[in-house]
């Protein structure tokens, strides 16, 4: 066992040293001595204390003046009190005299073990004058009535932030420098926050701590668990004025308010450009943020880490690592593997706070999520429409731009999206994939089968708000629902008539253009509507049977 060394080989003795080591011990009470109570005629220039001795005042005045009359020889640290020096000596020789009488924890300062007690005592000394609330130490106190003040002393050095905590301070100064020291065990992502990296690591370990006392369900977050215990209380507690939309939470609303407002309160501190979504702001700061010094020798792009470039070089390579236990595929990443087994597994890990439904991928719980929150973050350049995803808006941008980059082998025909182009191409191969269970008839879209299953089946899905009606097909609902509304969004060209279905319009416009598509197969006779056609057959060919044919 290394012997300790003694604390005067740490002690730069000088004459003023023992002068005021001196006056330390001369009054210094000893224990279970009381004190003599005596007038205090001494006081401060500097902040009005008194003191008894002019010693006492003249050991005070150090406090002001910064002076520092002890110094540790081991490492040149001064102090204005010997007793202080004392206490960091034993930071070299590693002496901790103080023992907790709870625990066998021990402590080289005696004002580190009172903390330390009060875990155990449960004791908070430290009272807010704001409120009611009480702190164990200090300096928690302190940092707690800078909520009540407002006071906000530290700066961030890369912008005009300014926060209460020091340590608020080191989290935003790394959405600045792109620091993410937070790696996950699991996979290899990063985050700048410690919390962030927990709430990531229960998607792989499953860990579900809040559970709500009404249903014993179980969620990740605390938050998740606050939104479900406004649904047992049948609560929506935040209404929007404009539309009278409810959410269960204030940031649910402040996300939907910015659809009505255009809002865009997330500024980015480099090119001043704002966004309406914290979560976009985040995607453009990277492309400020991080020194990218490792270049791809194949195309030149840059890349913050080495990690980054390696897996954009599987690009040139065609390098896939990592492969699927279950089937043959492969893949260049490994959480695109995870990904992908979960197509096997069954597995969706990412639980809407909303509603039950379930994701195998984060990305698509919050596309998922703006139903709720009526969420629109992806705003056209042409026109003020918004969108949930950006590939919604990216597909609207194309009737602006009037690009149909999806064209038909088959014929010259170009689609804007690339499920129009595999509908059309359906025409020329003939192809109808999707077959009835109840019947042989087939069909080239999937949409088209549920819809003629509901025959078999009689399932009326699609219920009126208004009444009770329902419907086999969401736009015969829709239709529907313009009876209650007094919506006709079909206007005539010709006229200022309008009408709540599309079939009307098309048989008003007759009247102005003098269309007959309607012809009578016995006497040749043609007609605007199909009822003409049907009353003149009924009328003036009763014996033979009733055609009609639509040129």
């Amino acid at each position: 066992m290394m012997r300790q060394k003694p604390y005067c080989e740490f002690i730069e003795e000088s004459e003023e040293n023992k002068k005021w080591s001196e006056i330390e011990e001369k009054n210094h009470v000893k224990t279970g001595e009381k004190p003599l109570r005596a007038k205090k005629t001494f006081t401060c220039t500097q902040c009005g204390k008194s003191f008894t001795y002019q010693c006492h005042l003249d050991f005070h005045m150090r406090f002001h003046t910064g002076e520092k009359l002890f110094t540790c020889k081991q490492c040149g640290k001064s102090f204005t009190q010997k007793r202080s020096l004392m206490a960091h000596m034993r930071i070299h020789t590693g002496e901790k005299p103080y023992k907790c009488s709870h625990c066998d924890k021990r402590f080289s300062d005696s004002g580190d073990l009172k903390k330390h007690e009060r875990i155990h005592t449960g004791e908070k000394p430290y009272k807010c004058s704001h409120c009611d609330e009480r702190f164990k130490q200090s300096s928690h106190l302190k940092t707690h009535e800078r909520i009540h003040t407002g006071e906000k002393p530290i700066k961030c050095s890369h912008c005009d932030k300014r926060f209460s905590r020091s340590t608020n301070l080191k989290t935003h100064e790394r959405i600045h420098t792109g620091e993410t020291p937070y790696k996950c065990s699991h996979c290899d992502k990063r985050f700048n926050q410690s919390t962030h990296l927990k709430k990531h690591e229960s998607i792989h370990t499953g860990e579900k701590p809040y559970t709500c006392n009404q249903c014993e369900k179980c969620f990740t977050h605390s938050s998740q668990l606050k939104d479900h215990m406004n649904i047992h209380a049948g609560e929506k507690l935040c209404s929007c004025d404009q539309c009278n939309k409810t959410f269960l939470s204030a940031s649910d609303l402040k996300k939907h308010l910015t659809v009505h407002t255009k809002e865009k309160p997330y500024t980015c501190y480099l090119g001043g450009k704002s966004f309406s979504n914290f979560s976009v702001l985040k995607i453009h700061q990277k492309t400020h943020t991080g020194v990218k010094k490792h270049k791809c020798s194949e195309c030149e792009i840059t890349f913050t880490s080495a990690g980054g470039l390696k897996q954009h070089e599987r690009i040139h390579t065609g390098e896939k690592p990592y492969e699927c236990s279950h089937c043959d595929k492969r893949f260049s990443r490994s959480a695109y593997l995870k990904t992908h087994e979960r197509i096997h597994t069954g597995e969706k890990p990412y639980e809407c706070s909303h509603c039950d439904k379930r994701f195998t991928q984060s990305g698509y719980l919050k596309i998922h999520e703006r139903i709720h929150t009526g969420e629109k973050p992806f705003e056209c350049s042409h026109c003020d429409k918004r969108f949930s995803r950006s590939a919604e808006l990216k597909t609207h941008e194309r009737i602006h731009t009037g690009e149909r980059p999806f064209e038909c082998s088959h014929c010259d025909k170009g689609f804007n999206r690339i499920t129009n182009l595999k509908k059309h191409e359906m025409i020329h191969t003939g192809e109808k994939p999707f077959e009835c269970s109840h019947c042989d008839k087939r069909f080239s879209r999937l949409a088209d089968l549920k819809t003629h299953e509901r025959i078999h089946t009689g399932q009326k899905p699609f219920e009126c708000s208004h009444c009770d009606k329902r419907f086999k097909q969401s736009s015969h609902l829709k239709t529907h629902e313009r009876i209650h509304t007094g919506e006709k969004p079909f206007e005539c060209s010709h006229c200022d008539k309008r009408f709540n279905r599309i079939t009307s319009l098309k048989t008003h416009e007759r009247i102005h253009t003098g269309e007959k598509p309607y012809h009578c197969t016995e006497c040749g006779k043609r007609f605007s509507h199909s009822y003409a056609l049907h009353i003149h057959t009924k009328n003036y060919h009763s014996k033979a049977p009733y055609k009609q044919r639509c040129l």
